[in-house]
């Protein structure tokens, strides 16, 4: 089993080739239209906790995937993510004016080009999921796309991948749940409702950069793994947004790197709202249990996720 420290490292050493992935995938800021891709770049690089491409990354490690086909996934969710940040911040969403510590990008750039960003981002993934060149080679830090990885880049590979990540971002997903949350302000809902709407919202990415990982291993995996990893990452999805919740309910401005207490201000339904702070924190280590409990028949091949989980629940930001 890793050692508990051996964590950070390998967290940030993912998060720092998902940073030169991104880099290396976004058009440069000086190709027409150029003001479009300097936006998009500011609004990508250089932020985020890339949960999603670290549990992409923990998932596919478990499966025997190489780190080059890791990165064609990781980078497309992260870049699914950042689009439906862009457009959550638009005064039409939730009007925030910050964003990982800087100004938002309708803020920076203007409110129609900041549509324009997400519309983008959210183009830019697919292509980077079906590019028929050796996608690996352009966002691999060290440009070496194995050829046992470029063997495994097939059509049906991609497929899979490009419905995964349109049913998690659409209307059955996370665009769907954000429709439920726009809809369901200034009102109390019943939990399941409420859960409904976060397992959309914030739980359907979460869950689709499980998967995208555990099906880029070389070769299929059994139902039983893929069962136990379901509802690992369903536990996750959730846990992350009720940590939000409570985030956004008692961290300052200069941890979140956002506005804290929007969701109060805007009369948000949230599990703090329902549940009170401490029932809050009680449900998150709940479904942090849940998550391990998950990936015990797994062994020590399930460690990364299972630190994952770890973090998602303790983290401060």
């Amino acid at each position: 089993m890793p050692e508990p420290l051996d964590f950070k490292p390998w967290m940030q050493a993912i998060c720092q080739r998902t940073e030169i992935a991104l880099e290396r995938t976004l058009p440069e800021s000086s190709t027409v239209p150029t003001i479009l891709h300097e936006a998009m770049r500011y609004a990508v690089i250089g932020g985020g906790k890339r949960i999603r491409p670290l549990l992409c990354h923990a998932a596919g490690e478990l499966v025997g995937a190489a780190p080059q086909m890791l990165d064609i996934p990781a980078v497309a969710l992260e870049l699914i993510h950042t689009y439906s940040l862009v457009h959550d911040d638009l005064p039409a969403m939730d009007n925030d004016d910050w964003r990982r510590g800087q100004p938002t990008v309708h803020r920076r750039y203007g409110e129609a080009t900041a549509v324009l960003v997400g519309d983008a981002l959210q183009a830019q993934a697919f292509i980077v999921l079906t590019d028929q060149s050796p996608v690996g080679d352009a966002i691999s830090s060290s440009r070496e796309l194995s050829d046992a990885a470029h063997g495994i880049l097939d059509a049906h590979r991609q497929a899979r991948w490009v419905r995964e990540l349109a049913w998690a971002s659409g209307s059955l997903g996370m665009a769907g749940g954000q429709a439920l949350d726009l809809s369901n302000v200034g009102l109390t809902l019943p939990r399941a409702q409420l859960e409904t709407m976060h397992r959309l919202k914030t739980g359907a990415l979460i869950e689709a950069a499980v998967r995208m990982g555990a099906h880029a291993g070389p070769t299929p995996i059994e139902q039983e793994l893929e069962t136990a990893l379901g509802v690992y990452a369903r536990a996750i999805g959730l846990a992350f947004q009720v940590v939000d919740d409570l985030l956004d309910a008692t961290a300052t401005a200069s941890t979140l790197g956002k506005t804290p207490g929007k969701d109060a201000l805007q009369a948000k339904p949230t599990y703090v709202s329902m549940l009170g702070l401490e029932a809050s924190h009680a449900l998150a280590q709940e479904l942090r249990i849940e998550a391990h409990l998950a990936l015990e028949r797994l062994g020590h091949r399930a460690d990364r996720l299972a630190q994952l989980a770890d973090w998602v629940v303790e983290r401060v930001s």
